[in-house]
């Protein structure tokens, strides 16, 4: 690993599975599905297979509605047939997601020393600002950037580009935090340094190169940083 911590001048984090829990969204399904686990790995899955897939063919559309495609056929597979109204209460709760403990004062060590903080999501406008707003982070953020703003999703290096744009940093001053592989090396691609936010003691992933650094929590990060 690699990380230039002298380097950095902004952070930019990842929302879902990083600053969110994710995990959280089964308990949407405990109420209406027999065995919620399957389902919503499916679900998630599904979700970031269609925005790999939707990069290639031409067919962006919101973070939102490629959740609600997942979704669907996440109950498919497993033959669960619910209304509509049901179905929205579930894919409703990407509204109002967990944060992880550490994020918040991890955030605030970082922009207390200085450092830009902003997140950059394949969620599209609307599910940013009601994470931030439901995770009380407005205060600490400079910006949400969207992959709607460019309409391609991660690991597009377009993506990545357009937050060094949006930030006025140059990308190489970038360390860019994610719980995701593909976008650890999406960042990396483009031009950041790429931080994986390992929470759950996984392996990494064995092609293309590692992480310039592993955390564990966003405390890790600030201590690194000198914050």
């Amino acid at each position: 690993m690699t990380f230039d911590s002298d380097a950095v001048r902004t952070v930019t984090f990842d929302s879902y599975s990083t600053l969110v829990d994710v995990d959280a969204a089964e308990r949407a399904l405990d109420a209406r599905v027999e065995d919620p686990e399957p389902v919503s790995k499916l679900w998630r899955s599904r979700s970031l297979e269609y925005t790999f897939v939707a990069n290639h063919v031409d067919a962006y559309q919101p973070f939102y509605e490629m959740n609600r495609d997942a979704l669907q056929y996440a109950l498919d597979a497993h033959g669960v047939d619910l209304p509509p109204d049901e179905r929205d209460e579930i894919l409703a709760v990407y509204h109002e997601l967990d944060v992880f403990d550490d994020v918040r004062d991890g955030i605030e060590r970082l922009r207390d020393a200085g450092y830009d903080c902003y997140v950059v999501s394949n969620g599209n406008p609307e599910m940013l600002s009601s994470m931030v707003e439901h995770a009380g982070l407005g205060d600490l953020l400079a910006d949400t950037i969207s992959a709607d703003e460019v309409r391609t999703f991660k690991p597009d290096a377009a993506l990545y580009r357009h937050a060094a744009g949006r930030t006025g940093t140059p990308i190489d001053e970038i360390a860019h935090v994610t719980a995701g592989w593909f976008d650890v090396l999406g960042a990396k691609h483009a031009g950041m340094q790429g931080v994986w936010a390992d929470r759950k003691g996984s392996p990494w992933e064995p092609f293309d190169g590692r992480p310039d650094l592993v955390i564990e929590t966003f405390h890790d990060l600030a201590d690194e940083l000198g914050a």
